[in-house]
């Protein structure tokens, strides 16, 4: 049989790519500690799960393909509350953030087209890009200058006559990079002198842990043809199985053709998004404010704990809940097959994820992982213990 050229592009997630064999793991009698997937373990707040027990309808009927209304209102509401005027007319639903990214892309790139990204960047990305025909120019950056890339001078030279957008996740998943407003603006004038679009994908805005106000493109009226934002309930709230995101644009023209596709797949789910609703509805700046702390702490405890592991080099992350580390190996991925069949202490391992799937660039990224510090400080103290004790393990059976 005969596939997809495209399909066959892509690769699988490095993120997901080892359940397999931390099944297998689990199954000999290991527990295996996460440090792979941002998968919080913070409680998804009661007032979700209330609003879809409480749905009186006798029907469940679909949904309007731009979004049920009280979830519209809600997530403009959001938005006005932290400055950013808009209206329910410039929101349109999604299956989560993912599904908000590929109908952008699917808007804006036909085969051939490019698109910025600052790499190393979420391995999802390019799978989202490849399926439309698209390519990923990949904006260099390094973690001793803190993955700062917001330069003319590292940008313009990649633009070409084939380059449609830029896209940044910020704060930033996998380096926690927050960028600074002059650098939000830098990025906006950029996109508007090259009549591109400007992605800003911020489901982690609110983990920011350096006492920054809280921005969004969204702030850049003066190109509202070019920014685009895309969002989710899922990090802010705790709620990742809640598959509920939106796309936001005053391009009324981009959300009129990502209507189409709206209507193609009908609706995003009906009960999610009531869930949704409520949670933007109910929620407070102290609970924001709790979460952001809670994360806080996780980072501290990651970051002290890597310090003591010899030879590991690493950026400490300014938000999101992810952190990019170089390990004193040969290959991050040989490795984790190795910690997951080879390698245990009192009945535990770890698992991450493999650094070179972040990266568009051929051979980066090979002895670097990403970790998601998403668990209780004790756990992580004890991941990070695992995987100095692993690595070390590992280079010994290799003989260095």
């Amino acid at each position: 049989m005969k596939f997809s050229g495209r399909i066959e592009e892509c690769a699988l997630s490095p993120i997901r790519k080892f359940h397999p064999y931390m099944v297998a793991a689990e199954a000999k009698g290991l527990r295996v500690h996460h440090l792979n997937i941002g998968q919080p373990d913070v409680e998804t707040p009661r007032a979700f799960f209330e609003a879809v027990g409480n749905f009186g309808e006798a029907v469940l009927a679909y949904a309007p393909s731009p979004g049920v209304e009280s979830y519209l209102e809600a997530v403009r509401d959001y938005y006005c509350g932290l400055g950013f005027p808009i209206g329910t007319e410039d929101i349109l639903a999604a299956f989560g953030g993912s599904e908000a990214l590929q109908m952008v892309f699917s808007c804006i790139l036909e085969e051939g087209d490019e698109i910025l990204i600052p790499e190393p960047f979420y391995p999802n990305y390019a799978t989202f890009v490849r399926v439309t025909g698209g390519r990923i120019r990949p904006i260099p950056t390094t973690a001793a200058e803190g993955y700062r890339f917001a330069s003319r001078e590292r940008i313009e030279p990649l633009i070409t006559p084939r380059t449609r957008a830029i896209l940044v996740t910020n704060p930033g998943n996998p380096t926690g990079l927050v960028l600074t407003e002059e650098e939000m603006r830098l990025l906006k004038d950029i996109a508007v002198e090259h009549d591109l679009f400007l992605i800003g994908d911020e489901v982690y805005r609110e983990l920011v842990y350096g006492g920054e106000a809280l921005h969004s493109f969204l702030q850049f009226e003066d190109a509202a043809e070019n920014i685009v934002v895309t969002d989710s309930v899922s990090k802010r709230f705790s709620a990742t199985g809640a598959r509920v995101g939106a796309i936001l644009s005053r391009n009324h023209e981009l959300l009129g053709h990502a209507l189409k596709i709206c209507q193609g797949r009908l609706c995003a789910a009906t009960l999610d998004q009531v869930g949704a609703a409520a949670l933007y509805n109910a929620m407070t700046p102290d609970y924001y404010a709790d979460v952001r702390e809670q994360y806080r702490r996780r980072r501290d405890a990651v970051v002290e704990s890597l310090s003591k592991l010899p030879d590991v080099q690493f950026s400490t992350p300014e938000g999101a809940f992810y952190l990019m580390a170089t390990l004193p190996v040969d290959d991050a991925e040989k490795l984790q097959y190795f910690l997951l069949e080879e390698f245990e202490d009192r009945g535990e391992t770890v698992m991450y994820a493999p650094g070179e799937g972040f990266y568009a660039t051929p051979g980066k990224g090979k002895n670097e992982i990403r970790i998601a510090y998403v668990t209780n400080e004790g756990d992580l103290r004890r991941s990070i213990e695992l995987l100095g004790l692993g690595i070390a393990a590992y280079n010994k059976k290799r003989g260095v």
